[in-house]
């Protein structure tokens, strides 16, 4: 009677082993299957320090946090060991290193496919949301292709000509006169900066711009408000339940790391992270959707150092409950990014590697 017995235990070992084998095998392949929505977050001159200032307040709450997968890119140029958001965006859109100012195209100025581009031949519904001007640098390189970003009157009329199906920021100056262009390839131009995104209806046969201000968007500490997040609620409405690839830009990050300017990184960091909350709890709910969230390089040399105090002596002390931010450079810096993955394929953006891998690690999604 032992060896049956003992037979019975053996094969229920060998099921329950197999069980719990397949079911860890489940778990992790979730993370690993093809997606069938990409939302592609950059925020602009954003590194370590500047995702750091989100875990110094008191409630220590950020959307960060809820990733597991982390990676990290080398962001240099093919022109210079700092990159700028041209080269940047290029390397992210094309997969090309290339040089400083350059708009979708390689280091000998030919245009260089991009996600957009190879998305939307697959039947993706694609979108591109700034703080900045739509026809800014970072946005630009998704659909445009030209020698030097500064060329934005071009690069808006690449827009209107281009294969992008949703699009919101500013860049109102550059696009004035395309009204034959809008006509022609079905946009829905809207200018009025008055929307009430939650009530948009959208028609999925048509296209659908909001150019917001002449420019770029005003700074959250002049009142922007919650455009970048209700802009971002808006399009996954207008993406849903279709083959989608959307990119968001916190802008002006950046912007606050030029300007030396320590409120304006932490209020529009805030920002972003509001945005990549609804964009995670949407995924969550949606179970095919992966979102990635980087940045094209660090700017302004952010440090996050003690701030002093002078005792009765007057001797200076550092005070280590205290944080205060400074900056080593009006420009950009040569740091190692992190790149933050969840969702389906989010195991492909982990470890280290060139910021170019990004275009080819969507593209074996895509395939």
């Amino acid at each position: 009677m032992k060896a049956p017995i003992l037979i019975r235990i053996l094969v229920l070992s060998i099921v329950i082993q197999f069980t719990a084998c397949n079911s860890t095998k489940q778990s992790l392949g979730s993370t690993s299957k093809k997606p069938k929505r990409i939302i592609f977050l950059i925020g602009d001159g954003m590194g370590l320090s500047q995702i750091s200032t989100l875990f110094l307040q008191k409630d220590n709450t950020n959307n960060f946090k809820r990733f597991k997968t982390i990676g990290f890119i080398n962001t240099s140029s093919g022109s210079h060991k700092i990159t700028d958001s041209a080269a940047g965006a290029t390397a992210f859109a094309c997969g090309k290193k290339t040089y400083n100012g350059a708009i979708g195209v390689d280091i000998d100025t030919n245009a260089s496919v991009n996600l957009i581009e190879k998305f939307s031949e697959k039947d993706y519904v694609t979108g591109l949301i700034a703080t900045s001007s739509i026809t800014h640098a970072t946005p630009a390189c998704f659909y445009a292709h030209t020698k030097h970003r500064r060329n934005e009157f071009d690069i808006a009329k690449q827009l209107l000509l281009s294969d992008v199906d949703f699009f919101a920021g500013g860049g109102r100056d550059f696009l004035r006169e395309m009204n034959a262009e809008m006509q022609l390839y079905n946009w829905n131009i809207d200018t009025s900066n008055t929307q009430n995104w939650e009530s948009i209806t959208f028609n999925p046969e048509h296209k659908y711009g909001y150019l917001l201000s002449g420019k770029g968007m005003t700074t959250m500490v002049n009142g922007r408000g919650d455009f970048l997040y209700n802009a971002t609620n808006a399009s996954l409405r207008y993406l849903d339940k279709r083959k989608s690839f959307m990119m968001i830009e916190g802008s002006q990050i950046d912007w606050g790391g030029h300007a030396n300017d320590y409120e304006y990184v932490f209020t529009e960091m805030e920002d972003f992270d509001k945005t990549v909350g609804a964009v995670l709890d949407y995924a969550e709910k949606d179970g095919n959707t992966l979102v990635v969230v980087t940045a094209d390089h660090e700017t302004g040399g952010l440090a996050l150092r003690p701030a002093s105090y002078q005792d009765a002596d007057g001797i200076s002390h550092n005070d280590y409950d205290a944080v205060e931010g400074s900056f080593n450079t009006g420009g950009h810096t040569a740091a190692l990014i992190p790149v933050f993955a969840y969702g389906p394929g989010a195991s492909e953006f982990q470890g280290f590697y060139e910021n170019t891998e990004i275009f080819n690690k969507f593209l074996k999604l895509l395939k």
